[in-house]
């Protein structure tokens, strides 16, 4: 937003990461006669291309954006209302290219549908250990993730109530049941101690902010 009536690192105290987001595939419709993240961008280059998310801001909206950046292309973002239309977008063919987490397209790429080109994480992903980096797909240095759920306490908080809900966070998200709904919607487990989550969310308020004004996104659109 262009304004808040707040500020976060003013008014919030961070009190732990709940879900911490994988990288992202970039994924294609298997129509898009291109095998790699580099015949990718030489097809951006030729032709507009245009890809989904699931809306204005969202992680993989910013992702693709910092790849456009990179990569020196301009595909074209259509904002959709949650990852289900953006994923069905591409399905049929609607849009050409999309960012998305691994196992939510896993199926998809599987039956032949769409086609995954390379991940932006920080390693290979176990699940498909040939898929290349972007960083070593031609883009090195280049690794993202989508993003993290956290819990924010207002700023006067007592110190031993922010204690008292880290430490009920941890116990609830180790779980099994809580890790196993994690991974199958793409994450992994949070639980930073409220320092380590200040420091996290300071680092990704400059990286994301980044990305979004050198792509002039508001959520004001």
């Amino acid at each position: 937003y262009k304004k808040l009536p707040f500020d976060v690192s003013r008014d919030f105290i961070p009190v732990t990461t709940i879900a911490v987001g994988q990288g992202a595939l970039i994924v294609i419709h298997s129509s898009v006669p291109a095998h790699s993240a580099k015949e990718l961008v030489e097809l951006a280059k030729q032709k507009q291309l245009t890809y989904s998310s699931p809306g204005i801001g969202n992680g993989m909206h910013l992702i693709t954006e910092a790849f456009n950046a990179r990569a020196g292309i301009k595909m074209l973002h259509v904002p959709y209302k949650g990852a289900g239309p953006a994923l069905n977008a591409l399905l049929s063919a609607e849009v050409q290219v999309m960012m998305i987490p691994p196992l939510i397209v896993a199926q998809h790429i599987k039956a032949g549908r769409l086609r995954a080109l390379a991940y932006s994480g920080v390693k290979r992903l176990d699940v498909m250990p040939d898929m290349p980096l972007i960083s070593e797909a031609g883009y090195p240095g280049f690794h993202m993730d989508s993003g993290w759920h956290g819990w924010f306490a207002p700023a006067k908080t007592p110190q031993a109530v922010i204690n008292k809900l880290y430490t009920s966070v941890q116990k609830a998200i180790a779980t099994p049941k809580m890790k196993e709904f994690f991974v199958s919607i793409g994450y992994d487990p949070g639980g930073e101690s409220p320092e380590q989550f200040r420091k996290t969310f300071e680092a990704d308020k400059k990286r994301w902010g980044e990305i979004a004004r050198m792509a002039k996104i508001t959520a004001d659109e």
